[in-house]
């Protein structure tokens, strides 16, 4: 047996370090990407963030959860530490949501929708208005509204969480409603639970994100299409208060699957994309879609949402399918220093994050924060979407891939799940499947994989791993999975 010298393996020892080392170095981390910065809050409050809302002169207002309403200057800078605080108001009842429109504030607070302004031009807020108090409030600490900005038409939409998270014991938890620029309110849906964040997405339709509970088998982003049903049952005894809405839909089947009682309630409409619980977070809150046009990477038209528990930022590409949205999930930003509630998109790219630890725990270990997240300008490889054929998945990637390993079927593995719709709180992932990957064929410009996809199924979660493939450059996925929700299968 030959044997190495001292001198020999030393050599080898600091080649072997040098190769690691450059491996270590290639790698791509998230800071390559996307700069985190924390905005420095007022001293010695306690700035538990509900709000955001974005203001001329590029200031901005974010609201606590304590009641507080501040405006804050010089948060788009790149200097942070000569950022300035105003407060602007107090005794306000939580606000989640806010947006400021021809010189007023509009809030969603728990008992109604607010205007709020500056007559008189000392900094202060002084004029309230109440624009609508039409849905009732018990007092119960769950019983949480979350408002959106306006729609196309100026109509807020306010998303009411069920009081004590399973029952609706006043008049209209557990809905979706609108609310006009006159003030009048408009039932919109049913079947909600427990909304972390309402808006609106590239195409104006409203969605909001709902919790894992009763009737929720996992957390996910709906479409509040007008008129449907979004699956929790507990709001449905106050139709008789919403004449406009029609009849109630019949009762779905405990311990059934979203995709029968599709078939028996035609006002269901079906989560658009589900976040499995654990391994998509905990918690989805806020959410923005990026209408910047390229100014936070190549995302145009995506959606961020934030996750209150794991201190996160996930992505989600949408499309339609035979009428109803579907689309994929994929992971995207971390390491923020609370659980995140509201997010908010700049048209400079720059997304605004606020957060609170208060009532859930969360990975970030601060009680709240104030945070920015900014584009590098590198775009990371990444896979961009995941559409549906009739016959298996195309994948869309950010840059031109290798088309030896992205053209092995081996370079991907696929399993579906779907939920049980039950009363009881949340579900374990059931009806397991392993559609098997029959073909991968690489697009001419390199950027797109057709896969083609035997065993399918409709209802169910598609969990797509692409450790396998590599960049025409040599490079890995920054992340390797996708989590798409087939609601329907394209004919």
């Amino acid at each position: 047996m030959k044997t190495l010298s001292a001198s020999t393996m030393s050599l080898s020892r600091s080649f072997a370090f040098s190769v690691c080392l450059a491996a270590a170095s290639s790698a791509q981390q998230q800071s390559d990407f996307y700069r985190r910065e924390e905005i420095p809050t007022p001293k010695g409050e306690v700035l538990e963030l509900g709000s955001i809302a974005l203001m001329p002169d590029q200031k901005i207002a974010v609201t606590s959860r304590r009641g507080d309403l501040w405006i804050c200057t010089g948060a788009y800078e790149d200097d942070l530490s000569k950022v300035t605080w105003k407060k602007f108001a107090e005794g306000l009842h939580e606000p989640l949501g806010m947006f400021w429109k021809d010189g007023w504030l509009y809030l969603t607070q728990r008992p109604e929708v607010t205007r709020i302004k500056d007559s008189d031009n000392d900094g202060v807020a002084d004029t309230f208005e109440t624009i609508c108090s039409d849905w009732s409030i018990k007092g119960d600490y769950h019983e949480y509204a979350f408002g959106s900005e306006a729609d196309k038409e100026g109509n807020i939409w306010v998303a009411l969480c069920l009081t004590g998270s399973f029952t609706a014991d006043v008049p209209f938890r557990g809905w979706c409603v609108r609310i006009t620029p006159d003030g009048k309110m408009i039932p919109t849906c049913s079947g909600i639970r427990s909304p972390g964040g309402i808006g609106f997405n590239a195409d104006g339709d409203a969605f909001y994100t709902d919790n894992q509970g009763p009737w929720n088998g996992s957390s996910s982003l709906k479409w509040l299409k007008p008129g449907s049903f979004q699956g929790n049952p507990q709001g449905n005894k106050f139709y008789d208060l919403a004449p406009n809405m029609g009849k109630r839909p019949v009762e779905p089947n405990d311990l059934s699957r979203i995709i029968k009682e599709r078939a028996r309630i035609k006002e269901f409409v079906p989560p658009a994309v589900v976040l499995p619980h654990a391994k998509v977070g905990h918690s989805p809150s806020g959410f923005a879609a990026d209408t910047t046009g390229g100014k936070f990477g190549p995302w145009e038209k995506q959606i961020y949402v934030g996750e209150q528990t794991e201190s996160e930022v996930q992505r989600i590409s949408l499309e339609k399918v035979n009428g109803l949205y579907q689309g994929a999930v994929f992971h995207f930003l971390k390491g923020f220093e609370a659980g995140i509630v509201p997010l908010r998109q700049a048209s400079d790219g720059s997304v605004f994050i606020g957060g609170t630890n208060r009532g859930w725990a969360s990975s970030g270990h601060k009680p709240f924060t104030f945070e920015r997240v900014r584009w590098t300008g590198k775009t990371p490889f990444e896979m961009h979407d995941i559409s549906a054929l009739k016959d298996g998945f195309e994948v869309t990637f950010t840059e031109p891939v290798d088309p030896e390993t992205a053209g092995k079927t081996e370079s991907y593995k696929m399993e579906a799940w779907t939920y049980i719709y039950r009363a009881e709180y949340g579900s374990p992932e059931v009806d397991q499947a392993t559609p098997k990957i029959t073909a991968a064929t690489v697009s001419p410009d390199k950027k797109k994989v057709r896969l083609k996809v035997d065993g399918m199924v409709q209802g169910h979660v598609h969990h797509l791993q692409a450790s396998g493939v590599k960049s025409a450059s040599g490079g890995k996925l920054w992340h390797d999975e996708g989590w798409y929700t087939l609601n329907e299968i394209p004919k």
